[in-house]
C-alpha cells in the first residue's frame, strides 16, 4: 500500500528543504474562457388555452361572490 504523501527526497521538482521551484507551480487560474455551454433558450409564455381557462374560473368565482352578496 502506498502512502498519500510522496517521499520528499524522491519527489521530482522539489528544491532542498521541500520548496517548489517557481517554474514547477501551476498557474493561478485555469483557462476556462469559452468552455461554458450555451444557455438554454427561453421558452415562450403561457399558451392561449391555459389563460382562457384561468379567466373563465375567475369570472365564475366573481359571479358566485356577487350572487352570494345579493342573496344576503
Amino acid at each position: 500500500m502506498t502512502t498519500p504523501d510522496p517521499e520528499p527526497t524522491r519527489t521530482p521538482g522539489l528544491e532542498p528543504g521541500g520548496q517548489v521551484s517557481p517554474g514547477e507551480t501551476p498557474p493561478a487560474e485555469g483557462d476556462t474562457f469559452g468552455t461554458h455551454p450555451d444557455p438554454p433558450e427561453l421558452r415562450k409564455g403561457w399558451g392561449a388555452m391555459p389563460l382562457i381557462v384561468i379567466m373563465v374560473v375567475v369570472v365564475l368565482v366573481v359571479i358566485g361572490l356577487i350572487a352570494m352578496a345579493i342573496a344576503l
